[in-house]
């Protein structure tokens, strides 16, 4: 069993969800960690936040857009806009090899307005390219450092 975990984390927040999220993976079996490098990034996040709710992508520093070697896919994004940040929906745009797969969307955000749609946005788009199983959770960014209580979020999916 092989599993990644991809993320864009522009403050840190989503990072620490994703290694959580890693290291239990790790757990029972091999897990590769993926953090999306914006070639493009401007270092404002309200600019950042313009562009994602303009649908503007980013340009990415080279990474594999191939997940065909993976048995579980994770993919985690803060919540800007009311969507995934740029450099996720370019890795959206472009990663192949899905179908068939198992996904687990994750998400950090602020005050949770549009959380729910950001989620609703990557799964309706992983679905349209074949992906078969979701599972998905969501941390406030005021709860990031509790380990334990992100574990126990993850606990929680996937005994779904």
């Amino acid at each position: 069993m092989k599993s990644v975990v991809i993320y864009y984390s522009y403050s840190g927040n989503t990072r620490k969800v994703a290694r959580v999220l890693a290291d239990g993976l790790r757990q029972d079996s091999e897990c590769a960690e993926i953090e999306l490098k914006p070639a493009d990034e401007s270092r404002s996040f309200l600019a950042q936040c313009r562009r994602a709710f303009k649908h503007i992508r980013a340009k990415l520093e080279p990474v594999n857009y191939d997940l065909s070697g993976y048995d579980i896919i994770c993919l985690g994004s803060p919540v800007w806009a009311f969507g995934p940040a740029p450099a996720l929906n370019t890795y959206l745009d472009n990663c192949s090899g899905i179908s068939g797969k198992n996904i687990i969307l994750f998400t950090t955000y602020g005050s949770g307005t549009g959380n729910q749609r950001c989620l609703n946005y990557m799964q309706d788009l992983l679905l349209r390219r074949g992906a078969v199983s979701f599972k998905r959770f969501s941390i406030q960014q005021n709860k990031v450092k509790n380990r334990e209580f992100i574990q126990a979020a993850i606990d929680k999916i996937m005994r779904l």
